[in-house]
């Protein structure tokens, strides 16, 4: 009885730190589509030009595509932060073709 119990606490555990591990992942990849860092929390920086009316960008994050696999696969991108060198790469979904 008492196996029967330990195994089904080792299982749960199991179960709730893989899905712990994916909303982290998805979270981090959320803040990095948003222009922010995970790590040292910088985030883009907008300026705005009064003589010409004109907002300029000043992304925090690049972006770099490092394997498409077509219509339907996966799209792998790596994000490198400038502030603090942070490099991670993350797949991303792509639904359609354009």
């Amino acid at each position: 009885m008492q196996t029967i119990i330990f195994l089904l606490i080792a299982f749960l555990i199991a179960i709730f730190s893989v899905l712990l591990y994916f909303k982290t992942k998805n979270s981090r990849l959320n803040t990095f589509l948003s222009g922010e860092c995970p790590s040292c929390k910088e985030k883009r920086k907008t300026f705005f030009d009064k003589n010409t009316n004109t907002t300029f960008t000043s992304e925090i994050i690049n972006s770099r595509v490092l394997k498409n696999h077509g219509c339907s696969g996966v799209t792998e991108v790596e994000f490198t932060c400038k502030n603090c060198g942070l490099k991670e790469v993350h797949p991303i979904n792509s639904s359609s073709c354009n």
